[in-house]
């Protein structure tokens, strides 16, 4: 009897996350909703260079690489996040559509 092997649900893992973090991407309009499919999205990516690395035998490669993303990443959400309320504070919305009716 055969099993499902590791690195089959994680490929299956990192397909799962990666498309919801697109599908979240091209559907939302609010700017918070959108940075948390950001998130997802990047989550996904890590996801995919820690089975890589662990894959081709370089599991501690992967995962260095993916906690440096993470730190990284944390940092492009935090500046996101400000700019979002900022968006909130002038214009009175987060909705993408209201926003760009601003252009002039």
């Amino acid at each position: 009897m055969t099993g499902i092997s590791v690195w089959t649900v994680s490929l299956v893992a990192v397909i799962a996350v990666v498309t919801i973090g697109l599908y979240g991407l091209l559907i939302l309009r609010n700017l918070i909703k959108i940075v948390v499919a950001l998130q997802v999205l990047a989550k996904g990516l890590i996801l995919v260079m820690v089975t890589a690395g662990g894959l081709h035998g370089s599991l501690a490669v992967g995962s260095s690489l993916a906690v440096t993303v993470i730190v990284a990443d944390t940092v492009v959400t935090v500046i996101a996040l400000s700019l979002a309320i900022q968006v909130r504070r002038r214009c009175g919305t987060l909705d993408i559509r209201g926003i760009s009716k601003l252009k002039g």
